[in-house]
């Protein structure tokens, strides 16, 4: 019986399927890069909001402490967005007249709270408590980067569950003394944190990493 194919089949039979392996895993790939990008993310990108509120002029410059403004990031599951009233509390002097704040002496008049536009947006299925994190040593420069460098605000962690989970199971190597939480500038040269992070986790009292890896502690 005279041969159907040519012997050069077999080799481009073989050149096929092991190409087409290496075409799977690049669409795989591929496909994790989108979704750990700022396309999907959001991070680095910038949202419209009623007044462009300038973190760097407030925190970086003027030195306001975080908590001036979230007053409930120690205490509560949500940092609090400040009332309007403590805009007032400095801009009914400083820039009084300024058409730039018009939005914040209107929502003052009329008791009607500024509509911000949210930045960090976690999903409804995600438990989230910024006292647990304060508390247990986690600074807000971890979470939110150099927000005191920031003209407009924006997420510059992707907020995926492998970043959560990076800290939850190396929680030595982010924590901090709690008197340094708030400070935006950090790690110091001077804090060793192959030393100092696993000393700070067993005076912390954090849970084991069975614990904190477990579905529950995030899901509920």
């Amino acid at each position: 019986m005279p041969q159907v194919f040519h012997r050069s089949t077999n080799t481009i039979s073989r050149v096929s399927i092991f190409g087409a392996v290496f075409i799977a895993g690049g669409l795989l790939w591929l496909l994790l890069e989108i979704n750990r990008s700022p396309y999907v993310t959001q991070a680095f990108v910038t949202k419209d909001q009623p007044v462009q509120f300038s973190h760097k002029h407030h925190v970086g410059d003027d030195g306001i402490d975080c908590r001036y403004c979230h007053t409930t990031v120690e205490t509560a599951a949500s940092a609090g967005i400040p009332p309007t009233k403590t805009c007032m509390n400095c801009h009914s002097q400083l820039f009084a007249n300024s058409q730039y704040l018009e939005p914040v002496r209107e929502s003052w008049r009329t008791g009607t709270p500024l509509r911000w536009t949210r930045v960090h947006d976690l999903p409804d299925f995600v438990y989230f408590n910024h006292s647990i994190h304060v508390n247990k040593g986690v600074g807000c420069s971890t979470c939110h980067g150099r927000i005191d460098h920031m003209p407009q605000t924006w997420q510059v962690a992707p907020l995926q569950m492998e970043w959560c989970i990076e800290c939850h199971r190396n929680p030595e190597k982010f924590v901090r003394p709690r008197d340094k939480v708030f400070e935006m500038e950090w790690p110091k040269a001077e804090f060793d944190q192959a030393v100092e992070g696993p000393k700070l986790v067993q005076e912390f009292k954090i849970q084991s990493v069975d614990v904190m890896t477990s579905c529950s502690t995030c899901h509920r």
